[in-house]
This record gives structure tokens, sequence and C-alpha cells, in this order.
């Protein structure tokens, strides 16, 4: 292990061992305080937070860009925080943490027994979105997490995300979309963050006007398995609750190829994720690249 992978993992674990034993009101300021000066520094992180939500309101000038990217760093060091303290709550805070709208939608969904993928966008907090769906409505689920180096750091992740009842599978090896649609074929339930393609061989959406492109695997579950696909969307308002909205299903289309539904659904969920992001784009914690004109066609996804 490089001297850099070893303070990124010395990091990360100081944060999971001492963070989650902060007051919440102290934990709140701390993340304030580091989520300004990561801004102030205007790194390629803040840049780039700025440079997406350029896109997602054009028409907006350097001052509100720049209002916006702090608050964007203050939303992201609020994820965080909440998730280096979430496997130190208590059921009561997790059921209390988390306000969705239409959860009517999953609840139906489970209930028919042909299983549910949830889509969500990189919006406000999918851990803690998904830590109370397995304690307030008591669904365990699969989902599927990047290959985080070093290795240890991913297995914290693992390790972390196992504790607050989420079956984890890699992201490579190859073996994952069978065995996410194994759990839909048995009524499972499978959350999946959708929003930017990790395999450079997904699906071309328009998004915010322009093309980028998301992963396929929803849409292709969703037929495959006959699963119901729910695009799911996250924000944070003032209070220490965060909230949520699970929309409309994307349905299947009646005919075309297997590339042409695909690629139907996909802009479907690309559409609903845009929705919920340009009601709060502050919550949106899309510190990399995302649109096909902004990347390296030499380095790929950055």
């Amino acid at each position: 292990m490089s001297a850099q992978d070893r303070l990124t993992d010395t990091l990360y674990g100081l944060g999971w061992s001492t963070v989650r034993k902060l007051p919440e009101p102290v934990a709140v300021r701390l993340g304030n305080t580091i989520a300004d000066l990561a801004w102030k520094q205007r790194g390629k992180g803040v840049q780039r937070l700025e440079s997406n939500y350029a896109r997602v309101l054009p028409d907006a000038g350097p001052e509100r860009l720049a209002e916006l990217s702090r608050a964007g760093m203050r939303s992201y060091l609020r994820y965080w925080m909440e998730s280096f303290r979430l496997p130190a709550w208590s059921e009561e805070r997790i059921k209390g943490g988390f306000d969705a709208k239409d959860i009517h939608y999953l609840t139906e969904g489970m209930a028919a027994g042909n299983g549910v993928v949830l889509a969500l966008p990189h919006l406000g907090n999918w851990d803690l979105a998904g830590a109370w769906v397995t304690t307030e409505l008591g669904i365990p689920f699969t989902t599927v997490a990047e290959r985080l180096k070093p290795e240890t750091l991913y297995d914290r992740f693992v390790a972390y995300r196992e504790s607050l009842g989420m079956e984890v599978l890699p992201h490579s090896g190859g073996t994952a979309f069978g065995t996410l649609a194994r759990r839909l074929r048995d009524g499972g339930l499978v959350c999946l963050v959708a929003d930017r393609d990790l395999s450079a061989s997904g699906v071309e959406v328009d998004f915010f006007g322009d093309t980028a492109r998301m992963p396929a695997g929803p849409a292709l579950l969703a037929q495959q398995t006959g699963a119901l696909l729910l695009p799911v969307t996250l924000w944070y308002d003032d209070s220490p609750v965060m909230r949520g909205r699970l929309h409309p299903p994307v349905e299947v289309p009646e005919s075309g190829t297997r590339a042409e539904k695909t690629s139907v659904m996909t802009q479907a969920l690309a559409d609903a994720f845009a929705s919920g992001i340009a009601d709060h784009p502050e919550d949106w914690h899309m510190l990399q690249r995302l649109w096909l004109a902004d990347l390296d066609p030499a380095k790929g996804s950055t």
C-alpha cells in the first residue's frame, strides 16, 4: 500500500471512529467548517462541482455558482458526517431521520412479489435512505459499490453498509448483474446509484440539454426480471430530517429491441433525476466529470 493510500485509509478510519462519538451539533459545525475550508481552496473537486452546476443552471452567473458550490460542499460534508455517525444511530434516530413521499410505490411493488429496483442519483444521503428502508420498513436489499483504493478502504465501506442491513456486491468482477437478477426474481429489493456510468459502456442520455452516459443496469434488470423500476430523488432542508420522493414507475416499452427499450427507460430515469437535481442542485454531490463533452476521450471517465 502506498503512503497516500495509507493516509487515506487512516483519515477515513478516524472519521468512523471519532466523528460518530461527537454530539450531533458539534458534528454539524465540524462538517460546515471543513466544507468551507475546502470551498475556499477551490480545488479540482470544487471547480468541477461548480462546472456541473453551471450545466444545471445555465443562466446562473459566477456569484450564484459560487454560492451554490459552497452550499454543495456543505451538503457533501453533511453526507459524510451523517455516514460516519449512522452506525451509532439508534433505530429511532434512523426512523426519524428520513421522510419519503409516495413510499407506496415501493411497498406496493414489493407486495406484488416481482422485485423492485430503486435507482438514485448522487443526491442527499443514499446510505441514510437505505438504512431507513431496512429499519423502518424492515426490507433488506442488495446494492453495488465501486471498488475503492486502497482495498482496506473498500472493505471499510462494505462493512459499514452491511452493518446497516445492506448486501453489498463489488462493481467489478462481472458477477454483480447475475446476483442482482436472482435477488429480484426472488422478489427482493435492489438499490443502485445510477447517474454516472462507471463502465464506459452505458447509455447515452440527454441530461440538462447535453449528452451524458448513464448505466444500463437498472433498465436491463427491470426488463429481464419483470421487477418494478422506481426513480428516487433525495434532498436536505434546514431540519435534521432528509427528504425524499419516489417517482412513478418507469415502464418497459411494449415494442422495440432490448437496446431501444433500455435507451428509452434510461432516458426516463435521467429525466426524473434531472427534476430532483433542478429542484435541489446544492444536494447533488457530483464532483466528477459527467457529460461526454467534459470527458477526455483518451482517459475516459475521471
